[in-house]
């Protein structure tokens, strides 16, 4: 079976539209897939990228389409409850610090479960420590003992880690996805992430 990853930022829409398509492609291959936390802001300044709200800033039409594509997309996969941001762009270095604590805490799917709901589906001003640890507290999580260790030297070490291995390996945004050594950017891509498993799969 395939080694699939899913490197993410709580800060893109795009991969919380494809955290929830990715569970019907489990379904269907059989694969899993391997959750990794990036900073997105990291990989913007690794690559000199930048968030698709500045590139696109004064640019004519280009918006609107890509409003269109996102709009097609929910509909395709019968997407309900995704609400666009009021306080976007939201600094996210607290949630995906939190996010590796998570995993070593052995809360790591319903963290992301959650963090992506106060995000995207009912959404907060998260990069703000009191909203962020009432968020934490609302989902019945110890907010406490993960904001304490996301605080911990080895947390942020590891998080800097996967930042810069993803950027080797390609990444320069987010949602990126590898199946095995093949890498693909943005949840549009999502069908060929899928046929490349069951490529590899046969």
């Amino acid at each position: 079976m395939s080694k699939v990853e899913f490197h993410f930022d709580f800060g893109s829409p795009n991969a919380y539209l494809s955290h929830l398509v990715i569970p019907d492609i489990e379904r269907r291959t059989g694969a899993r897939f391997d959750y990794v936390p990036v900073l997105l802001g990291g990989i913007f300044k690794l690559t000199g990228n930048r968030s698709p709200a500045e590139s696109m800033a004064g640019i004519k039409n280009k918006p609107d389409y890509q409003k269109l594509e996102t709009q097609r997309f929910i509909e395709r996969h019968a997407i309900t409850g995704f609400r666009a941001n009021p306080f976007f762009p939201v600094n996210t270095l607290a949630l995906m610090r939190a996010a590796v604590a998570a995993r070593r805490l052995g809360v790591f799917e319903r963290y992301v479960d959650e963090a992506y709901r106060h995000m995207w589906s009912d959404p907060k001003k998260l990069d703000d420590p009191a909203v962020l640890r009432a968020a934490l507290a609302d989902s019945g999580m110890d907010a406490d003992r993960l904001l304490t260790l996301a605080q911990a030297q080895e947390v942020k070490d590891e998080l800097l880690a996967n930042t810069q291995r993803s950027f080797e390996r390609g990444t320069f945004g987010s949602p990126t996805f590898f199946v095995d050594r093949q890498i693909f950017f943005g949840k549009d891509r999502l069908r060929e992430v899928e046929e490349a498993i069951g490529r590899s799969a046969a």
